[in-house]
C-alpha cells in the first residue's frame, strides 16, 4: 500500500501533467488559429485589391461612355469604400502578424517542433512579403 505523501506527490504529479498538456494543446491551438486568421485577411486583402481595379475599371468605362451623373457619383463611391478597405485589411494583417511572431515566439523558447510551428513560420514568411510593399 502506497503511503499518504506517495500518494498525494503521485497524483499532484498527475495533475501538473495534465494541466500542462491542457495549457499546451490550448496554446498550440491559439497558434493554428492565429495562422489561420493571418491567411484570411492576406484572402481579403487580394480579394479588395481586385475589387479596387474592377470598381475603378468600371468607374472609368463608365466615364468615358459619358453616364448618368448621379450614377457615376455613386459607382465613385463605391470604388472609394473599396480603397478604404485595403489600408484597413493592411492594419488588421499587420495587428495579426505581431500576434502570430509572440506566439510563435513563445513556442520556440520552449525548443518545441511539430507541423503547426513549421506552417506558422512559413505563413509568417508569405504575410512579411504582402506587408513589405505597404510599408515603402
Amino acid at each position: 500500500m502506497l503511503d499518504p505523501p506517495l500518494a498525494a506527490t503521485t497524483s499532484f504529479d498527475a495533475f501538473l501533467f495534465l494541466h500542462v498538456r491542457i495549457y499546451r494543446m490550448a496554446t498550440l491551438r491559439n497558434l493554428k488559429i492565429k495562422t489561420s486568421t493571418c491567411k484570411r485577411i492576406v484572402k481579403e486583402l487580394r480579394s479588395y485589391e481586385k475589387e479596387v481595379e474592377k470598381e475603378a475599371a468600371k468607374t472609368a468605362d463608365m466615364k468615358e461612355k459619358g453616364a448618368d451623373p448621379y450614377d457615376l457619383k455613386q459607382q465613385e463611391n463605391v470604388l472609394a469604400e473599396s480603397r478604404m478597405m485595403v489600408p484597413d485589411c493592411h492594419k488588421r494583417l499587420e495587428t495579426a502578424l505581431a500576434d502570430l511572431k509572440a506566439t510563435l515566439a513563445e513556442f520556440k523558447e520552449s525548443n518545441e517542433q511539430g507541423a503547426e510551428i513549421a506552417e506558422a513560420e512559413s505563413t509568417i514568411t508569405e504575410v512579411e512579403v504582402v506587408v513589405k510593399p505597404a510599408e515603402d
